[in-house]
């Protein structure tokens, strides 16, 4: 029998530096996380090189079963809630399915956008051809609403392309509707692409901001969670702080952000 060192090796390699995720908020109904970007909420098909994934972490971390509520994109970090008991994901779910969540996020985006409004921009079902190749390709466009705030803009007096700056925007989002990639969808539609978006973005502006910058990843955060508590009935409020990517984008910005 032939045995890989060099695979063995590097499978211990990986099993020692097992992440620990963030707790942000923790009940006897609930577990919320901090997802990083890169990490898989579940196991998928997608990447079967994948090791780690969020549910298995939490529920490893915590020492019992988890239930995923929503999902946020591997790209995207942020805010990620798990309910600890299946009557509580039930309730859950169906919070989620009517829009009952409050969800917020943050971007950086390419170009100076200053308005503040809603997009209302119906999306067609994004597929995976694996995972959804029994769901039908003929369905007609999905309402997608997503409103936006813009809280900051940038230049940057770097020539790109034939553009004599590099220009950025911060901004807020609040979408109404759960459709597939509908921030990232919708902020392409207003010609303001998210910084990091292989799928939707700019192709000047991502490679100038791994090189400038010095990392790459899709600038966006799922930063704060609001709902009803289904059992204390409370409001139940969850935020995840800006880590030192963030950060040093906006001291690189001259934007004064906690």
């Amino acid at each position: 029998m032939n045995i890989d060192i060099n695979k063995i090796t590097s499978e211990i390699t990986q099993l020692d530096s097992k992440p620990v995720l963030d707790i942000l908020y923790q009940d006897e109904f609930f577990v919320a996380v901090d997802k990083p970007p890169g990490l898989f909420v579940h196991r998928s098909y997608m990447d079967r090189d994948e090791i780690y994934f969020a549910l298995q972490l939490v529920r490893d971390q915590i020492g019992q079963y988890v239930y995923p509520l929503h999902r946020l994109d591997r790209p995207t970090s942020g805010v990620l809630l798990f309910a600890l008991t299946k009557e509580v994901a039930s309730a859950m779910g169906q919070a989620f399915t009517n829009n009952d969540i409050q969800k917020t996020y943050y971007a950086l985006t390419r170009g100076h956008l200053t308005a503040n409004g809603l997009v209302d921009y119906a999306l067609k079902e994004k597929l995976d051809k694996l995972g959804d190749k029994n769901v039908s390709r003929n369905k007609e466009p999905q309402q997608a609403l997503t409103a936006y705030q813009s809280l900051h803009t940038a230049s940057l007096p770097i020539a790109l392309g034939k553009f004599p700056s590099v220009r950025y925007s911060l901004i807020k989002l609040m979408p109404k509707t759960g459709r597939r990639h509908q921030i990232r969808r919708h902020l392409a539609h207003l010609r303001h692409p998210i910084i990091g978006d292989i799928n939707y973005g700019d192709n000047k502006q991502n490679p100038f901001f791994i090189e400038h910058f010095g990392f790459k990843r899709l600038m966006l955060i799922a930063k704060s969670l609001t709902f009803t508590h289904p059992v204390s009935k409370e409001e139940i409020s969850i935020e995840c702080s800006f880590d030192c990517q963030w950060q040093g984008v906006f001291e690189e910005l001259s934007w004064d952000i906690e």
